[in-house]
């Protein structure tokens, strides 16, 4: 599925007063999938025609990404994103929802779950949370390791370099979180700086890059969250990821309770493209274990 072939079967929803893209297909549970930075839903489509056999699948460009408005003056901030989330499955009149999250998307994930138990505190109405699954991601900011050009565009230059950046740029920078084995190709990378692009995207990532911020502000409420949850969690992580590979994987470990992790020895950043059979095979067995109300299985590593 090519991104033209992506953009064609998708959906709009205004949000905010500025319009969404969204994919929705498929029948039966439902399940979110929360794309990472600087890309967008179309992240998802190696996985899609698998996802979509056994799920209603819900995948939306977050403000400022892929097909979606990128509105030059708005304050971008992961509670919005969530919060985005939350009024388009309400407009679908969802109420029960899986997740499946990377890189940005984890935080998003994060702090929507600390909604959902927020509500089951005091017993307020809202979306159930049936699991989440967690791909390579930031969700420890200390365990955070943000390429050059993140560190750029969080810095006063900024604006600056998002002016400047180019797609030869950004070609370096964004296959060097990749496994060497399983980097895109020319023609995949040029379709991801398409979508950064498109509607003049690259001018606005020093507003959104503002997130690496706001991690360490929420902390204790985004980690405390996964420490504390009873809802089924497991982590799917690429190890070879200079970001947030085995380094996170640690991390987990020892902060999280019975962790369910899914280690991927040769891969990178982006597992959903890198291994997507490998990252579907313990996704479902995850979601399977969950509707059957089993408990965490122990953590291991796939050789791929």
């Amino acid at each position: 599925m090519n991104l033209t072939q992506w953009k064609s079967a998708g959906l709009i929803f205004s949000y905010r007063g500025h319009a969404v893209f969204y994919r929705d297909e498929g029948a039966g549970d439902v399940l979110v999938c929360i794309h990472g930075f600087p890309t967008a839903s179309w992240d998802w489509h190696r996985l899609w025609p698998a996802l979509i056999e056994r799920f209603r699948v819900i995948a939306p460009d977050m403000l400022g990404f892929g097909f979606s408005d990128k509105p030059k003056t708005y304050a971008y901030s992961l509670l919005d994103q969530a919060t985005l989330h939350e009024v388009l499955l309400d407009s679908l009149g969802i109420r029960q929802v899986h997740i499946l999250a990377h890189d940005y998307g984890d935080t998003v994930a994060q702090e929507l779950l600390a909604r959902y138990e927020d509500r089951l505190s005091w017993n307020g109405r809202g979306i159930e949370i049936k699991s989440v699954c967690l791909l390579n991601g930031g969700i420890f900011p200390e365990s955070h390791r943000p390429r050059l050009m993140q560190k750029m565009l969080l810095s006063p230059l900024g604006p600056l370099v998002a002016r400047l950046a180019s797609e030869r740029m950004f070609r370096r920078s964004f296959s060097a979180i990749f496994a060497p084995e399983t980097r895109p190709s020319e023609d995949e990378l040029h379709e991801f700086w398409a979508l950064i692009q498109h509607n003049d995207g690259m001018r606005v990532m020093h507003r959104i890059i503002d997130y690496m911020r706001e991690r360490r502000i929420y902390r204790q409420r985004w980690v405390g969250v996964l420490q504390q949850t009873r809802v089924p969690l497991r982590m799917i992580n690429g190890a070879v990821d200079p970001v947030s590979g085995a380094h996170v994987v640690a991390r987990y470990r020892q902060l999280i309770p019975n962790p369910d992790v899914i280690v991927l020895d040769t891969v990178g950043h982006y597992p959903q493209l890198e291994a997507p059979q490998a990252v579907l095979a313990a996704f479902f067995e995850f979601v399977d274990r969950v509707r059957l109300g089993q408990g965490c299985v122990s953590s291991r590593s796939l050789l791929e």
